[in-house]
């Protein structure tokens, strides 16, 4: 196995963990921004209030976005173990 093949196995595996985390991390960071701003205009200080709209949000992405994600993470795990007999010719 050459070196070229690891970097490549390495890119992979970091660009499937940024499109299976994205949406779950882009909804989490949008609902934490609107909370924010919310609590600044209305000069509440609590920390655990936007804990449950966080929660809320990441199970409904979960719920629209997870098919896609186990089908992408399904679809790679495939191809890497259909790659492996030609890793060590």
């Amino acid at each position: 196995m050459d070196i070229a093949a690891v970097v490549d196995l390495g890119h992979q595996a970091l660009w499937m963990v940024v499109l299976i985390s994205a949406p779950l991390l882009g909804v989490s960071l949008a609902v934490g921004l609107v909370i924010g701003i919310i609590q600044a205009a209305t000069s509440i200080n609590e920390q655990t209030l936007s804990f449950i709209p966080k929660l809320a949000a990441l199970a409904i992405t979960l719920a629209l976005v997870g098919g896609w994600q186990l089908a992408t993470l399904v679809d790679y795990t495939r191809a890497l173990f259909q790659r492996i007999p030609t890793l060590f010719t």
